[in-house]
């Protein structure tokens, strides 16, 4: 099992590529479900989630393969609405599934997400919404039984989930009549996917201010060619990653807009920020103040980098609360981050960061893509020797991610032993 060998200390410079955006290309890549055709998808990152949900394509009759960063996928001849456990329990995301299921056969059996009950994460968020757009749900020996004829209806969710409103979304645009989803996730990956089924002749519109309506339609336009949008949160990993270490780096490809929480956050800590059209540039010392930060919906404070700010406010100057209201139990990091010598009290959802302990370098283990985010960036700013084991987790959202950290004079090195 793969580990990161990490001699922590360096500054990082130079300039670093962000890659296409993990959330915004997992439901895309599902939405070519909906129309049968031929489609190109480019800025595709090479990730094991995304090879994973282009092995389901597979499974299910269709086609799909990269060249460098681009995915070619023919869902022409899928025929077989099935999501089996053995893919599901590997990647939550693989979820997105049901709503194109729906679309193109009416009929969907799919394994429930590795871990997941029916409650905790909203995935009865998704099950609820299709029961009243018509579907009829069961729960069959672990697998989700959907199946019926959908048709329009008037959702809101109980709290913003961008995983129901891009299923939904999905499930709607061939549904018969009129869906309107209320306060629907506005994040770039879920507005990323509403431009990709226009392109398809999707009848998706804003409704007010804060509504989404869509008029579902018997065929759409199958095949096409779309870009997937820059990833927002591993821009913001490496912005955080400069922070902590020092240096002045050059951050490439990127969506400025997106980032502004972030943004704004750093200049807060104190680094140095020159924003450009589709870059920024990073400079610190490495002096970092203590920032209280509170996660929210987009364009709110992202959960997706919780782990990775709490590792950088250990090294702040002062104390800082973390209050996490998205997954109100995405702790498990902390755990691991005290091996490092970070002092860190959990009240409930708030995490009480103590700056400037003694932090010295330790051998620590991986729990979730974020999680070894977070881990790894501690170890970089830590002088000395420590490992970051399970970094399978981390190769799930992060292409690459050892080759442009080294490109900026980060001493770290996979190993297999």
């Amino acid at each position: 099992m793969d580990k990161y060998l990490i001699n922590g200390g360096n500054k990082l410079n130079g300039s670093v590529t962000i890659s296409g955006s993990k959330n915004a290309a997992l439901p895309i890549i599902t939405a070519t479900i909906i129309e049968p055709g031929i489609y190109t998808l480019y800025n595709m990152p090479q990730l094991s989630d995304t090879r994973t949900m282009a092995k389901l394509i597979k499974i299910i009759g269709g086609k799909a393969y990269f060249e460098n960063n681009v995915m070619y996928i023919d869902t022409t001849e899928c025929n077989s609405p099935i999501a089996p456990y053995d893919l599901v329990k590997t990647m939550r995301a693989s979820f997105y599934v049901l709503g194109p299921f729906m679309s193109r056969f009416g009929k969907a059996t799919v394994s429930l997400p590795g871990g997941c009950a029916w409650g905790p994460r909203p995935v009865d968020y998704h099950l609820t919404a299709l029961e009243q757009m018509g579907a009829d749900v069961s729960l069959d020996s672990g697998n989700i039984e959907v199946k019926g004829l959908l048709r329009g209806s008037d959702i809101k969710f109980k709290q913003s989930s961008v995983g129901a409103t891009g299923n939904i979304i999905m499930a709607s645009v061939k549904a018969h009549g009129e869906t309107i989803i209320r306060e629907y996730a506005k994040e770039p990956e879920i507005e990323d996917l509403i431009c990709f089924l226009r392109n398809m002749d999707a009848s998706i519109d804003l409704f007010g201010t804060r509504d989404l309506k869509i008029i579902g339609k018997k065929t759409l336009a199958g095949g096409g060619e779309h870009t997937i949008i820059p990833d927002r949160i591993e821009a913001a990993t490496f912005m955080i990653a400069v922070a902590i270490c020092g240096g002045e780096v050059t951050i490439n490809k990127i969506n400025p807009d997106h980032l502004v929480a972030i943004t704004n956050k750093l200049i807060e800590v104190g680094i140095d920020i020159s924003v450009h059209h589709d870059s920024i540039d990073i400079k610190s010392s490495g002096s970092i103040n203590p920032v209280d930060i509170i996660t929210e919906p987009y364009p709110g404070f992202p959960t997706d980098i919780q782990a990775q700010w709490m590792a950088m406010m250990a090294f702040s100057n002062g104390n800082s609360k973390i209050i996490e209201n998205i997954y109100k139990d995405r702790f498990s990091h902390i755990s691991e981050l005290s091996r490092f010598g970070s002092r860190i009290e959990l009240n409930d959802n708030i995490a009480t960061t103590y700056g400037r302990e003694n932090l010295r370098p330790a051998p620590v283990m991986s729990t979730d893509i974020r999680a070894s985010a977070a881990l790894v960036l501690a170890a970089l700013g830590i002088k000395g020797g420590s490992s970051v084991s399970r970094i399978y987790h981390l190769d799930r959202g992060y292409e690459r991610f050892e080759q442009k950290m080294t490109q900026l004079g980060a001493d770290i090195k996979r190993s297999n032993i």
